[in-house]
């Protein structure tokens, strides 16, 4: 039983919990206060009507001590006895004005010959009802009781009760129909926030640019329901921008994988057209033989180099406990230089102008990767630009950190292309020849090369110059 009233309070809704947990209390509240009140006007009438009757007892005490008994009553329904006491004996004077059964007055009175002072005691007399009896000492030997009914008190108290039954089921009923409909509207906004959630659950999350449309609005609720408000509403723009970037991150691995299929394909359809041409070629001269074998050593080198790029990409991307570096102790511009050598060599129609500095950073670095960003840094610059622009690379050195800085005069990067010249596959000229604009990847790899030993890599210069700045840390993470 108490385990089915436990789940059938819990299956209520937290605002009927709420408005009944209020009225609980304001009953528990009502009870002690009306049992407090109550108590302490009964004892409040009744010690004015113990005073009442001690004043009265002086004036008996006195026509006692005169007639040996009380020959006037004071009041309509009172009752008063002189008693001869001794020892345990209490002995009725008459005539006396008292009711039909006496014991109670007899035994106050004999217990008076066991007591120092006055007593106080509350009786039921039979066919009267509830009495107060007082017993005092009129005389060594003489005691006087005295009875006043309780009735006018117990009229009293039932009034008492009956007009705090009425006054406080009122309050609780008040309290109960405005509390509920003030809690009601205190928790609107809760309701609201769990329409949205159900809302949310029912929006498609699987699409590609799947995004939460539902905010929970509104000012009403207090100081709390408004931080949830806020926290729901945040949680709900981290949840819009996770989609977000799992959107972008899966459009840009489609293309991913688009441009490398595409990539690839090429020079496995060159591969495929020359094999078929040296089959038919093979009973021909040797000098055609040996071009078709050139072109197919080309297109495979080619793809082993694309190869290559992925599988490094996706290394760096796979962020490994070992990452693919091997890390010494370099003199950056050594490096640098070593670079401008091989650039001189492979295009010497170029300009290239270096500049290292009076001090030569040593940096804990994977020289064999640093190098290949600045080759790429200096191959793009040589493939995107005309012939006969000169191209520099600087130096420098600060507190922390070095930078290389690799810049040309040529046309620049167009302003639509500057946020996505790092992605992979992505080519500023779009009809540019695969064979002299290369694959895409140089710029993406040597991005994530630079990322992998903690530095950065930026696309800066105005229009009519390109340059790229590289920036690494002196000291490696920990």
């Amino acid at each position: 039983m108490i385990r089915r009233l436990w789940r059938a309070w819990r299956g209520l809704r937290l605002g009927t919990r709420l408005t009944l947990g209020l009225g609980v209390l304001s009953l528990a509240v009502f009870a002690v206060v009306g049992t407090a009140l109550t108590t302490y006007m009964r004892e409040y009438l009744q010690a004015r009507l113990v005073d009442q009757m001690r004043l009265v007892q002086v004036v008996q005490s006195e026509d006692a001590a005169t007639h040996g008994t009380v020959e006037r009553q004071p009041y309509y329904g009172w009752y008063t006895a002189v008693y001869d006491v001794s020892g345990d004996f209490a002995d009725l004077r008459r005539p006396a004005d008292v009711p039909a059964d006496s014991r109670a007055l007899t035994d106050l009175a004999q217990a008076m010959t066991r007591s120092d002072g006055d007593l106080t005691r509350t009786v039921r007399i039979d066919g009267h009802g509830p009495y107060l009896l007082r017993a005092c000492e009129v005389e060594p030997g003489v005691v006087l009781v005295s009875a006043a009914p309780l009735g006018d008190v117990e009229n009293t108290m039932d009034r008492l009760i009956a007009v705090q039954v009425v006054a406080f089921g009122l309050a609780l009923l008040a309290l109960v129909v405005c509390g509920r409909r003030m809690l009601r509207r205190g928790l609107r906004p809760l309701s609201e926030m769990a329409r949205t959630a159900h809302g949310i659950s029912s929006h498609d999350l699987t699409e590609s640019a799947a995004q939460l449309p539902l905010r929970a609005d509104g000012r009403a609720g207090g100081r709390e329901v408004e931080e949830l408000r806020t926290a729901f509403n945040a949680m709900l723009e981290h949840i819009d921008d996770s989609l977000a970037v799992r959107a972008e991150a899966e459009r840009r691995l489609r293309r991913f994988v688009a441009d490398a299929s595409h990539e690839l394909r090429t020079p496995l359809m060159s591969v495929r057209g020359y094999a078929d041409l040296f089959q038919y070629a093979a009973a021909n001269e040797p000098g055609e033989r040996e071009r078709h074998l050139a072109r197919l050593r080309a297109e495979a080198a080619r793809m082993g180099v694309l190869l290559d790029d992925l599988l490094l990409l996706a290394q760096l991307d796979a962020a490994e406990v070992e990452a693919p570096l091997r890390r010494e102790d370099t003199d950056l511009a050594e490096l640098v230089r070593q670079a401008a050598d091989a650039f001189r060599a492979s295009h010497p129609g170029r300009s290239l102008t270096v500049r290292t500095g009076p001090e030569a950073p040593r940096l804990p670095l994977d020289p064999q990767r640093i190098r290949q960003v600045l080759d790429n840094l200096l191959t793009n610059a040589a493939v995107h630009t005309p012939p006969g622009t000169s191209v520099s690379v600087a130096v420098t050195a600060g507190a922390d950190t070095a930078e290389v800085r690799v810049a040309d005069t040529g046309p620049g990067v167009p302003a639509a292309d500057r946020d996505r010249i790092f992605d992979r596959f992505y080519r500023v000229d779009k009809a540019r020849s695969r064979d002299r604009g290369g694959s895409g990847l140089g710029l993406a790899v040597a991005r994530s090369l630079v990322e992998a030993h903690g530095g950065t890599v930026t696309l800066g210069g105005a229009p009519g110059a390109t340059v790229f700045t590289v920036t690494l840390p002196l000291r490696a993470a920990r």
